[in-house]
């Protein structure tokens, strides 16, 4: 007599069921599991579909893949249009002064960081990079893949000693030299570096900053001799400039997407839970190849999308966490993993933001009340006594116009705070700052921001190396107040 209990008798046999059913699907040629073909015929609507997707997942990575195209054939690390730091692969150019106004490669550039830039090809190459010793100074090295992810600590936040540090592909299996201080392994071959080193704006600290920014380099490992290379990057030599507008220079063109889309599959290999996703666009990239009809249909889905989805991006208040007094910000910078849609949004308005820990942003499109910024009004912003930015680096509130770039000004100022060491606090305490046009009056220009006069424009606090609370939400800027 079986004594075993219904239910368990029940579940064996399910169990029995599900294992055969399990070595069936091992073995049946019905049961196998097939991703998309590339041989057989599609409909146009879909392929549309597809583009538009593709088009917006893969923005940010192609952007970065012909930042890499664009200055590969540099001779030597310069200055483009005697104002741009720019460099071939595998090499990066500093500045030794804050970046002009007038740049146009990189939207949402600051005034209170000595910048440098560089592409990198660890496919061609591992590469080594040089951190002198800044003493007390605040510095970050910024090192991006080809997904805009860091993959890399390199900063005073990190407590990075001086020396030698060497990058790396996802592939490379070669010998670590003696000397090298620390390996860093990125998931894609392509990436930028972006080093920053924090400058007062003044006459003392610009001469004082240049002994630190002459120690700062990057080249291919063949070139590493276990000696500091010196450089001094007053002497650099300019190239010409090329024609702008007022606008951040177009990285990505729908016209080339899908030409460019095989590269960028193969160097940034799927995360886990993308390969059905990237067997969709390696089709995708095929049928481009081989149908000219279809790949029109693309370029033309891929235009509506840049125009339609991406384009919008550019301003702060239609993405990223909400705040009080309608500040956003995200908490996710450099590490966007398949967040796709911060991604691209970031890539869009402000591409090449540090991790959290390194920055917190603050974004800003509106007064207290609501309504878009513009320099035919006045505004100020006031932060009460105790209540500036809380960081352990430096903290600045910046103003950007309509294309995020700054807003020209007879001043010649275009942010405020830590750098600035004239500025005045009220009787209180607090420390009010002026965001107009005109003059505020006798006594308060130290604290004026200039607004560029009848357009709009956007403000932006950044929080180098921040406190838990500027992170963690407990800390949020004050509200842009219209002035009655």
């Amino acid at each position: 007599m079986n004594n075993t209990p219904l239910f368990v008798s029940g579940l064996l046999a399910t169990v029995a069921l599900l294992g055969a059913v399990a070595v069936q699907a091992e073995t049946s040629p019905v049961a196998q599991v097939s991703g998309p073909q590339a041989d057989v015929k599609v409909t146009e609507t879909y392929v549309r579909m597809m583009a538009r997707e593709a088009y917006f997942w893969g923005w940010p990575m192609a952007n970065i893949f012909n930042r890499r195209q664009k200055f590969k054939d540099l001779p030597e690390p310069g200055l483009m249009g005697g104002i741009v730091p720019v460099a071939p692969i595998n090499h990066l150019s500093m500045l030794t002064d804050y970046i002009s106004p007038g740049e146009r490669l990189v939207a949402c550039p600051n005034q209170d960081v000595v910048y440098g830039a560089g592409s990198i090809a660890l496919d061609i190459e591992p590469v080594v990079i040089q951190v002198p010793d800044f003493g007390d100074r605040f510095w970050v090295y910024q090192l991006v893949d080809l997904r805009s992810d860091s993959f890399a600590e390199l900063g005073k936040m990190y407590g990075t000693k001086p020396g030698f540090y060497l990058l790396v592909g996802p592939d490379w299996n070669g010998k670590v030299p003696q000397g090298i201080s620390q390996v860093f392994r990125a998931n894609t071959n392509t990436g930028f570096v972006i080093p920053r080193v924090f400058q007062d704006d003044t006459a003392e600290d610009r001469k004082a900053i240049q002994h630190y920014l002459s120690g700062i380099d990057m080249y291919p490992l063949s070139k590493y001799d276990g000696k500091l290379k010196q450089r001094d990057w007053s002497q650099s030599p300019k190239f010409p400039a090329e024609a702008s507008s007022d606008e951040e220079t177009r990285w990505v063109l729908p016209e080339k997407f899908f030409d460019e889309l095989p590269a960028i599959l193969k160097d940034a290999k799927p995360l886990p839970g993308e390969e059905a996703r990237y067997a969709q666009l390696s089709v995708l990239a095929q049928i481009a190849q081989r149908d000219p009809e279809l790949k029109k249909a693309m370029i033309d889905e891929a235009q509506k999308a840049d125009s339609e989805v991406v384009k919008p991006l550019l301003q702060f208040r239609n993405y990223g966490q909400q705040l009080p007094h309608h500040w956003s910000t995200i908490s996710n910078g450099a590490a966007f993993g398949t967040d796709y849609f911060l991604r691209t949004a970031v890539a869009r308005s402000n591409i090449f933001v540090n991790k959290q820990i390194e920055t917190k942003y603050f974004y800003q499109d509106l007064d207290e009340s609501g309504m878009r910024l513009n320099g035919a009004q006045r505004y100020s912003v006031t932060f009460s006594k105790d209540a500036l930015p809380p960081v352990k680096g430096f903290w600045s509130l910046t103003l950007y116009n309509q294309q995020h770039f700054f807003a020209e000004n007879s001043l010649g100022r275009y942010s405020l705070g830590t750098k600035n060491k004239s500025l005045k606090t009220n009787t209180d305490g607090s420390l009010t700052l002026y965001v107009q046009s005109d003059s505020p009056g006798a006594g308060k220009e130290s604290n004026w921001l200039p607004a560029p006069k009848g357009a709009d424009f956007s403000l932006y606090v950044r929080a180098y190396w921040p406190e838990a609370a500027a992170m963690n939400g407990q800390w949020t800027p004050p509200a842009v107040v219209k002035a009655n």
